[in-house]
């Protein structure tokens, strides 16, 4: 976050609340709402038929669920003295707090629960410019969305029991802690690590995409994995493009509003957003038809998103033309990291969450490392092109922290589901019989995403006319094959006469042609 003092926790200050910061941030915070519906478009097409329901249930229950959680403990929960109850005195948890301030008990400070006290005409240390409050949706939305890209790791083999609970203690357990300690206060957001991460590649792509690695690892192949080569056919790419293109717009607000200000880093994060989105789309579609002797749409798709996910770290603090590099790298790598994890490992990660936000976000995160400028962004810091080579050293020891801390806690979570299915199989899809029925099948009510339940009644009308429509066609195929027929006599009859007057003609008597004499007259003999 661009506009974060970090330090020693003060409560809500007085400030000089700005109109245009407060529009930017409330529209910014809408934009990235938007984007779990349009995330649900786009896994929901790149996935087969009979799981669409599934992901789009997933996604927007998971977003209503983790809104809940944050509003009533999620934004000023602590953590320190549960970490240090059930596992040791950790020092870099002390003070674990979200975004609210902790105090000494079980849980952490509590000012904050169910957004009491979160002031709409007071500022947060966090953001001197905007009322607490849309501070606090602001970071709701970044909150949801998270584990709910994990979604597409494990399509099509995690169920609803265990679904709810992943994403719930994947929420508290991960997302919460790493969000505090690179942006809310904690041991590497301030000196001497100070890790910049402006909208969330180190706490939300990398955390997710190492997480999505791990999920598939555990869950295991699905059945038909090397019948398709993991990749089966999409159900609805038109769908998956829609749902590109609203994330392509949502990600304006998700980067740009993460600037907490309609300022001058804003416009830089939507130049650079969009540059790196561009370059990486073209380098993968110019990868897959140089492999594949064809453009394909889903990779341009991928390329699209893949670069809007790594250049979300550096957005606010490296030039256009840095992100242009960047997104070209992006590009590359992760269109590479898709073939070895897929291909060459045979890792299912359904829909390549682990290599298009996973790898990207890696990159992203440390290529602040060498093209962060100070000229972009005064908040930020130089990196080593500008002369600072311990930004490098933070953003490595940032990224490591959380691949470690998120790939054990999913391990550990995702094995706690697997043991749980090997006793109780309610928690996985574990047969052939049920991954072939699908996810739709098995756990909705409705028969499927593309047919629609009638009454008995209705289906009668709707056999009714289906009848007459035959009955017409019919009559439409006979009369056209008896004009057919017709036609075909006439010129049967047609070609009979002509044969007939050629052969009249050749038969013609000798005594009724004319002969020459010896004199050259003509003589009728």
């Amino acid at each position: 976050m661009s506009s974060v003092s970090f330090g020693k926790f003060n409560p809500d200050v007085d400030c000089q609340l700005d109109d245009g910061d407060t529009a930017w941030v409330s529209v910014s915070t809408i934009l990235v709402l938007c984007m779990a519906g349009a995330l649900a478009f786009f896994e929901a097409g790149l996935s087969r038929k009979k799981e669409t329901l599934t992901i789009f249930s997933q996604i927007w229950v998971g977003l209503s669920l983790l809104a809940v959680c944050w509003i009533l403990f999620g934004y000023t929960l602590g953590l320190y003295y549960l970490f240090q109850l059930i596992f040791v005195n950790i020092y870099f948890f002390d003070n674990v707090t979200v975004f609210g301030p902790s105090q000494g008990g079980f849980i952490g400070g509590l000012d904050y629960l169910a957004f009491v006290n979160v002031d709409f005409d007071k500022c947060s240390q966090h953001a001197l410019t905007i009322p607490h409050a849309s501070f606090a949706c602001f970071q709701m939305m970044f909150a949801c969305i998270t584990p709910l890209l994990m979604t597409g790791a494990f399509a099509e083999r995690l169920k609803w029991k265990s679904y709810i609970i992943m994403v719930v203690l994947w929420e508290i357990l991960v997302y919460y802690p790493c969000a505090h300690i690179i942006w809310g206060g904690g041991f590497l957001s301030h000196q001497p690590l100070d890790t910049l991460d402006f909208a969330g590649g180190i706490v939300i792509h990398v955390s997710s995409g190492i997480a999505a690695l791990v999920c598939a690892l555990v869950f295991g192949k699905r059945k038909d994995f090397d019948v398709h080569h993991g990749e089966p056919h999409p159900s609805n790419i038109p769908l998956a493009a829609i749902g590109a293109a609203l994330l392509w717009m949502g990600w304006f607000g998700f980067n740009a509003g993460s600037a907490l200000s309609s300022s001058g880093v804003a416009v830089v994060a939507i130049v650079n957003t969009h540059a790196a989105a561009c370059v990486s789309t073209i380098v993968w579609m110019f990868m897959y038809w140089i492999q594949n002797k064809k453009p394909s749409m889903v990779s341009i798709l991928n390329g699209s998103i893949a670069g809007m996910a790594g250049v979300t770290p550096a957005s606010g603090y490296i030039s256009v033309h840095s992100a242009l590099v960047l997104g070209f790298v992006l590009g590359a790598f992760s269109y590479l990291s898709i073939y070895l994890l897929k291909h060459k490992l045979k890792i299912d990660d359904a829909l390549d969450v682990s290599s298009v936000h996973g790898v990207t976000g890696l990159i992203g995160s440390i290529a602040i490392g060498f093209c962060a400028s100070l000229k972009i962004n005064p908040n930020g810091a130089d990196g080593v092109f500008y002369g600072n080579g311990w930004q490098l050293v933070a953003q490595i020891v940032g990224v490591a922290f959380v691949l470690f801390w998120s790939g054990t806690v999913t391990f550990i979570l995702a094995l706690t589901i697997r043991f749980l299915n090997n006793k109780w199989p309610i928690f996985l899809v574990s047969t052939k019989d049920e991954e072939e029925d699908g996810l739709d099948g098995l756990e909705f009510a409705e028969i499927s995403a593309y047919e629609e339940t009638v009454s008995p009644e209705a289906l009668k009308l709707l056999l009714e006319e289906l009848e007459k429509k035959r009955i017409r066609h019919m009559k439409s195929l006979i009369e056209t094959q008896q004009e057919q027929i017709l036609i075909q006599q006439k010129h049967r009859r047609t070609l009979l006469r002509e044969r007939t007057n050629i052969h009249s003609n050749d038969n013609i008597s000798e005594s009724d042609k004319p002969v020459l004499s010896s004199y050259g007259s003509v003589n009728n003999l």
